[in-house]
Formats: C-alpha cells, sequence, structure tokens
C-alpha cells in the first residue's frame, strides 16, 4: 500500500468540506415534524431520490466485498449486481401501493394489509437485523479501508467516521442523508470509474485479462451440480434476497418515499436502476484487475477484500488517489448515514409511537434523533465482534440475507398479488420463518460438530443459495396454508392494498403516473441486464 501524498489529502479534505457544507444547510431547514426528519417533508425529486437509493446500497463493504468476489473467483456472485431490474419492481409494483397507504415504514405497511402483530414483528427483527448485519458490517468494512488508507488505527478510522456521520444524521435527519448522499454517488462513481479505465488499459486490455485468468473464470453460470454457486439456487435465491432488500426493506424504500409525487418517486428508481448497472463494471471488474495483476508478480494482497484498496493505492497517479480515497469514505458514511435514519423511523414510527400515540410532532423528532445515537452506539460495540469475519465479506452478506429474506418477501409478495392470505398466514410465515434461518445460522456455526451424515449436519452443510430456495418455498406453502384455514379478511379492509382491490380511480392515478419515456429507459435496463447476463458466459 502507498501512502497518501498532499495532492491527495487536498482531494480528500475537499470532499469533506462540500459534504459539511451540504449537510449544515440541511440541518437549519426546517426539521419540526416526523414528516420532514423522516421523509424529507416528502418533497424530493428523482434525480436526488435515485442517487440515494444507488448511495444507500453502496457501501464501503460492497466495493471492497464487490471486488474480493472478482479477486478469488467467485464471479457468479455478480447476478446480486444486476438486480437492476428488480429496483423497477419498486417502482412499478410496489411503490405505488405504499404510496397510496401513506407509510412511513415497512411495517406500517404490514399493519394495514395484515395486523399490528405482523408490524410489531417486522419491526423488531428489522432493527435487531440492521444492527447486527447492516451497521456492524459496514463499520467493520469502512474501519479497515479508512485503516489501510489513510495509514491510522483500525478503531480511529472506524469510530472517527461512525461519529462523524452520526453528527449529520442526527441533526438533518432524512433531508440531510438524502442531499450528502447525491454528492457522494458522484464522488464515488467518478473515482471508480477512473480506477476501472485505468486499472484494464494498465493490464493491457479485455482480452489480456482473459488471457491471463482463463475464459472459464469469467463463467457466472456454473452447472446445476456445482456445490457452491449451481446455477437454478443461484437465480431464485439472489431474486428472493433482491425483491427483499430492493422492493421490502425500510433501508432502501424510505428513499422512494421521500418523493414529492408517485411519478416523481418511480422515475427515481428507475434512474436508480441505471445506476445499480454500474457496480458490476465499477467494482467486480477492478477485483478482476488486482488478481490479474497478482498472477502476474505486479501486486500482492493477503485477502480477497483487500484487493480493491491495493490496487487503488498502486494504481493511481496522486491527485486521483485521493478522489477515490474520497469515493470510499463517501461510500461508507452514505451507507451509515441511511441505516441510521432508517432505524430511527422504525423506532419512533413502529415502537414508541404505537405505545405513546398522543406523542407531540416535535417530542418524536427528539425520540427519532435518540434512537439514532443509540443505534450509532449500538453499532460501535459490535466491532470487536465484526473483527472476527473471515472468509470474502460480500458472500458473507448474501449467506446472511438468504436467511432473513425468504419470509418477509413471501407475506410481501403475496400480500400485493393474492387477497386471500390473511393476518394469520403472514403472521405464522414470519415467526416460523424467522425461527428456521435463525436454526440454519445456528447449525451452520455448530456443523463441525454434528456427526457426519445425520438430518441436522445435512441442513447445516447444505448450501446456501439451494437452502434459500427451498426455504422461501416453505414460506410460501405455510402463508396459504394457514390463510385457508382460516377466515379471509374482509375487502373493505383490502380496498387499495391488493391488485383485484384497486378502485378505477387507483388505476388511472397510477397509469397517469409515467409516460412511454419511463417505459423506454425501464426496457432499456431490461436489455443491459440481459447483455451482462449473456457476456459472463465463460466463452
Amino acid at each position: 500500500m502507498k501512502s497518501l501524498d498532499i495532492l491527495d489529502w487536498i482531494f480528500i479534505g475537499l470532499y469533506f468540506l462540500v459534504l459539511f457544507g451540504i449537510a449544515i444547510w440541511v440541518i437549519f431547514q426546517k426539521n419540526n415534524d416526523t414528516k420532514d426528519y423522516f421523509l424529507a417533508g416528502k418533497n424530493i425529486g428523482w434525480f436526488v431520490v435515485g442517487a440515494s437509493i444507488f448511495a444507500s446500497n453502496i457501501g464501503s463493504e460492497h466495493v471492497v466485498g464487490l471486488a474480493g468476489a472478482g479477486a478469488s473467483n467467485k464471479i457468479p456472485m455478480l447476478i446480486y449486481e444486476i438486480h437492476a431490474w428488480i429496483v423497477l419492481l419498486l417502482g412499478w409494483v410496489f411503490l405505488p401501493f405504499y404510496a397510496r397507504s401513506g407509510v412511513f415504514t415497512m411495517p406500517e405497511f404490514l399493519e394495514k394489509r395484515f395486523s399490528a402483530k405482523s408490524r410489531w414483528f417486522l419491526s423488531v427483527v428489522s432493527l435487531v437485523a440492521y444492527i447486527l448485519t447492516k451497521i456492524s458490517v459496514t463499520i467493520y468494512a469502512g474501519g479497515v479501508v479508512v485503516a489501510a488508507l489513510l495509514g491510522i488505527n483500525f478503531w480511529v478510522g472506524a469510530l472517527s467516521t461512525v461519529i462523524l456521520t452520526g453528527i449529520y444524521t442526527v441533526l438533518g435527519g432524512m433531508r440531510a442523508v438524502v442531499y450528502t448522499e447525491t454528492l457522494q454517488t458522484v464522488v464515488l462513481v467518478i473515482g471508480a470509474a477512473a480506477l476501472t479505465f485505468i486499472g484494464i488499459n494498465h493490464v493491457g486490455g479485455w482480452s489480456e485479462m482473459k488471457t491471463t485468468l482463463g475464459a472459464e473464470y469469467f463463467n457466472m453460470w456454473r452447472p446445476s451440480t456445482d456445490p457452491d454457486f449451481p446455477w437454478p439456487s443461484l437465480v431464485i435465491t439472489s431474486t428472493i434476497v433482491g425483491i427483499w432488500y430492493w422492493c421490502t426493506d425500510q433501508y432502501i424504500v424510505q428513499r422512494a418515499l421521500t418523493a414529492k409525487n408517485l411519478k416523481e418517486g418511480r422515475r427515481g428508481t428507475i434512474w436508480g436502476a441505471l445506476l445499480k448497472l454500474l457496480p458490476v463494471f465499477l467494482f467486480l471488474v477492478p477485483g478482476m484487475i488486482a488478481l490479474t495483476l497478482k498472477v502476474k508478480g505486479e501486486l500482492e494482497w493477503d485477502s480477497p477484500d483487500q484487493a480493491f484498496p491495493v490496487l487503488m493505492s498502486n494504481l493511481l497517479p496522486s491527485g486521483l488517489r485521493g478522489l477515490v480515497a474520497a469515493g470510499l469514505l463517501a461510500a461508507l458514511m452514505s451507507s451509515l448515514a441511511s441505516v441510521f435514519n432508517s432505524c430511527s423511523t422504525l423506532f419512533t414510527v413502529d415502537i414508541y409511537k404505537k405505545i405513546r400515540p398522543q406523542t407531540e410532532e416535535k417530542k418524536l423528532v427528539s425520540i427519532g434523533k435518540f434512537a439514532t445515537v443509540i443505534v450509532v452506539i449500538l453499532g460501535i460495540l459490535w466491532i470487536p465482534i465484526m473483527q472476527n469475519i473471515s472468509g470474502v465479506l460480500y458472500e458473507y452478506l448474501q449467506k446472511v440475507q438468504a436467511y432473513i429474506a425468504p419470509p418477509i418477501t413471501a407475506v410481501f409478495l403475496l400480500g400485493i398479488f393474492f387477497r386471500r392470505i390473511n393476518a394469520p398466514g403472514a403472521y405464522a410465515t414470519l415467526i416460523v420463518g424467522s425461527v428456521i434461518g435463525a436454526v440454519r445460522i445456528i447449525l451452520e456455526l455448530v456443523a463441525v460438530h454434528l456427526e457426519i451424515g445425520s438430518l441436522l449436519h445435512s441442513l447445516a452443510t447444505m448450501n446456501f443459495l439451494t437452502f434459500g430456495a427451498w426455504f422461501f418455498l416453505v414460506c410460501v406453502l405455510i402463508a396459504v396454508g394457514v390463510s385457508f384455514a382460516t377466515t379471509p379478511q374482509t375487502l373493505e379492509r383490502l380496498a387499495g392494498l391488493t391488485f383485484s382491490t384497486l378502485s378505477k380511480k387507483d388505476k388511472l392515478e397510477n397509469e397517469n403516473s409515467y409516460n412511454w419515456k419511463d417505459i423506454a429507459l425501464s426496457v432499456l435496463v431490461l436489455i443491459v441486464v440481459a447483455s451482462v447476463m449473456i457476456f459472463f458466459n465463460g466463452k
């Protein structure tokens, strides 16, 4: 790793100067009620919505982890990065229901569609999942990146970025998050794009890289018998996880809910989908470039997750290296800000306001700020445990998500498309699904102590993608079975919350919220996704 020089520090300093200038400007704006603090006054345009969706997704753990996947023969995992078509599902399928119901949070939507019990359960599960996965993993990866880039102690790097991000998130709320994320998106894309182009040129072009690594290395489609990435399970489970993450998770959906209307929200998701096509080229390919240089003896690292920062520090010229370093810091801070604000929203709207419904708006905003501070502290306390993560970080993330996503995806999908699914069916699916997911995680941790060939050992060692696909089927069967065994919900309660209960007015409002340009851009996204799938076939 080459250390940063004066010009690099100037670029990093300029980035922070502009970032906190935006944050301070936002902090002085009105934040007196929950709509202002948690949804930025519901007055955000499509460009900022889409940039915020993208920046929320691309954290430092994403940059580091995806490059690590590219540097460790895990190319099939790029399927998670061509989920731009699922981002379109958020805008075209799910968002109209969320916007029509006037909700702040995803658990709140479950209460309107099913019951208060479903809302409570999803709220608590989401908060715990955010603290144990999103926050902790982001802080861990961010600490590693900051320590490597700036040559400082891991703890100093991790704590500094967490505290700085926490300050403007607490004071500025959602408006501070979405506007700073727009800047961070621009910085990250420019920096990573520069590294990709310079890297490909340095190794002698794409064909030289393919010759060095072998054509098969570029194949994302492994046989159905492959022990790591069987393609049928990969397609099914990645889609299940994608729908959960992009269409039902507070972390992402909250960005679309900040839009001033449905038209802006949908266009924001289309813009976000177009941006989502970039990570394959901006982060996965640099990992492959780093591996090519390692094979040639021009680069060295100990872990695949070090591929991106090592490549960046050795390949980029002074100044540009500082810009990419600022981009990585931007990725870390945008993800942290997003999850801090989402946790704050979930706690305040779904838990505190439910317990004390008469609380004044100003006090709810104060509670939201306090909740953010608590989440920041819990995230910091979890860092020592996250330091024990081994292997490729990106794969670790997908494993955990494969155990969280199936019950939630099943409930939301069936809830919108199938009006016969009722409150008992949804609640049973969430409860049983969470137990199954937790049991799988525990079994995986103790697999070495289980008798080989036993049922428990088979469950513990089953490929995580195959497990995720069967897990989703079980969740669907539970939801349908329990719903048909119990009393259906009334059509009055379901009005506007499922496709079959939409009124003529609902349908007309939806039709008036898009035009041919929105359709054309959505088709373009689908064409690019299909092209990437065909291109990475190892031939």
